[in-house]
């Protein structure tokens, strides 16, 4: 592991000098560091920050302080009740003590597990710009279909960012030119031709806090994750969802896929679709297939299709179900 100077931070500014980054939980940070592809010079540890409460916003919805354990988080009664698919993301994430460490902030920021990236010896455009991506034409089985490029078809392993996608969650920024306000929706980069760059987060910028909009149906949500083994493991696919039915029609929804993309990939596409049609399982199939018209899987997974494309169907009908109970 490279030498690094450690702080603990007293205000924002701690995170401006040359080679600095940010540290919190470090749960993917240091595993990173230790494999030799980040390689920090400085460590600002925001542990002691105020940031590490779950409170109540004016309007209604929740602002999610960015210390926040993820633990805390799943077992915060107002998240469980108002938002339960963001509790079910973070049970499917992560052994207990990961979640015991992980945080809001660095789960969002937390870096593709593509093993191409994780081996500092290998070509990635993501450590190394215009090295190229093996992956294109090596083991991509659990990498994009859906918004790749030539340099990069890496997926982004977060559980709860695909839940806050579909709550149309909002990121609080602070840093050397203000606070800023970002939806999670847009708090990724697609790859295009520069995948070295995940977020549209400037150097010295921090996450301060998550902000959940009052959303009276996500009282009927879930999470549903596909995965190789059923212990701990990262997503081959994963669908977030919340319903509103009325009189037997999608009055509104919200639907966000997992480990098919660079970013959580919230399916606009697919809601629309959905709007004012019959609940129905012909539907929600429908709707998913117009969300993935635009995937384009590689050579060995192809088999993305069908699974979210199921566990689609099989979200919405069980949402669907509670209605009729």
């Amino acid at each position: 592991m490279k030498t690094f100077a450690y702080r603990t931070a007293t205000g924002l500014a701690d995170g401006l000098e040359p080679g600095a980054v940010f540290l919190a939980g470090g749960t993917n940070l240091v595993d990173l560091m230790k494999l030799g592809v980040a390689t920090p010079d400085v460590l600002v540890d925001v542990n002691k920050l105020p940031m590490s409460e779950v409170g109540e916003l004016p309007g209604g919805g929740v602002r999610i302080g960015s210390s926040v354990r993820n633990s805390d988080l799943a077992a915060d009664q107002r998240v469980r009740t108002a938002y339960p698919v963001l509790s079910q993301a973070l049970l499917a994430g992560a052994s207990g003590q990961l979640r015991n460490m992980a945080t809001t902030g660095g789960n969002l920021l937390q870096r593709t597990r593509c093993r191409y990236f994780m081996d500092a010896t290998m070509p990635c455009n993501k450590h190394r710009p215009g090295s190229g991506c093996p992956a294109r034409d090596g083991d991509h089985r659990n990498l994009a279909i859906l918004g790749g490029s030539p340099a990069c078809v890496a997926t982004h392993p977060s559980d709860m960012a695909v839940a806050l996608a579909a709550l149309d969650a909002v990121v609080q920024l602070d840093g050397p030119t203000g606070q800023r306000s970002v939806p999670v929706t847009e708090l990724y980069r697609l790859p295009g031709d520069t995948p070295d760059r995940d977020t549209v987060l400037e150097h010295g910028e921090l996450i301060t806090a998550v902000d959940l909009p009052a959303l009276p149906f996500a009282t009927r949500s879930a999470y549903r994750k596909a995965r190789d083994r059923a212990s701990y493991a990262f997503a081959v696919g994963s669908v977030a969802a919340a319903i509103d039915i009325q009189d037997g029609l999608v009055s509104d929804v919200r639907l966000a896929f997992g480990a098919v993309a660079p970013k959580p990939w919230r399916a606009f596409a697919a809601e629309a679709a959905l709007r004012g049609q019959p609940a129905t399982r012909e539907h929600f199939m429908a709707a998913a297939d117009v969300e993935l018209r635009d995937a384009r899987p590689l050579r060995d997974n192809a088999y993305k299709l069908p699974l979210i494309r199921n566990l689609t169907v099989s979200v919405l009908e069980g949402l669907a179900g509670e209605v009729t109970r």
